[in-house]
């Protein structure tokens, strides 16, 4: 076996053990609406007497969770609108989201992605074309839809040849207009008996009519070459 091929499946281990470890450490499992409104004031205490400290914690948490795909993403920007209002939650998020997310990218990446390319490369030249031409499209899409679950689309990115800073700059943009809808609900913190209730019509139609625009210029370039 390959020296590559073996640190690979080490890290692959080492990645698996670690999320096992924080699965079983109920930190998903904390991280509910009832226990966010039950320390709600403890929380705010804590914030108000050790502002950078909570800041670095909260972005801290978040990549984990995000980069170890654990349940709670959700609960913890409600928590960041009610501790530091909307658009300082919302920037808060999108560091600690977008950090995770490009860690999860680039572990994929290392493991199994350059793999995939090198095994399959004659097998994905229509695909890795497309994605050349649309990448970037088609990440605004995935991340502006909300029923697709964040930790694949890192995951199955990673799996592919989308560059690096195009991934980033797709993932902080995308998740912009989530976060500071749920940043905002958090702020209204007490009036929230279910985490459902965000979830109006007009917000999901919202996301719909921004993942169209993003995909747009896809359907323009199409309809242009299918004219000549």
């Amino acid at each position: 076996m390959k020296t590559g091929t073996i640190k690979r499946i080490v890290i692959l281990l080492i990645i698996a053990g670690l999320v096992i470890g924080l699965q079983l450490s109920g930190l998903g499992r904390q991280l509910t609406l009832e226990n966010l409104q039950a320390h709600a004031s403890q929380l705010r205490d804590f914030s108000d007497r050790h502002y950078f400290k909570s800041v670095a914690a909260f972005i801290l948490t978040y990549i984990v969770v995000t980069g170890f795909s654990l349940p709670g993403a959700l609960i913890l920007t409600l928590a960041g609108g009610f501790l530091y209002k909307t658009l300082l939650a919302a920037i808060y998020v999108n560091v600690g989201a977008t950090t995770g997310a490009t860690l999860a990218f680039l572990a994929a990446r290392y493991i199994a992605g350059d793999w995939i390319q090198f095994k399959y490369a004659d097998k994905l030249v229509k695909f890795n074309r497309e994605l050349d031409r649309n990448g970037s499209n088609y990440l605004l899409i995935l991340r502006l839809v909300p029923v697709f679950p964040f930790f694949l689309i890192n995951i199955f990115a990673g799996l592919t040849r989308v560059p690096l800073k195009t991934f980033i700059w797709t993932t902080s943009l995308g998740i912009l207009p989530g976060s500071l809808i749920y940043a905002y609900a958090g702020e209204q913190l007490g009036m929230i008996s279910n985490v459902r209730d965000i979830f109006t019509t007009r917000i999901l139609i919202a996301f719909l009519l921004l993942a169209l625009l993003a995909f747009l210029p896809i359907l323009l370039r199409k309809l242009k070459k299918s004219k000549f």
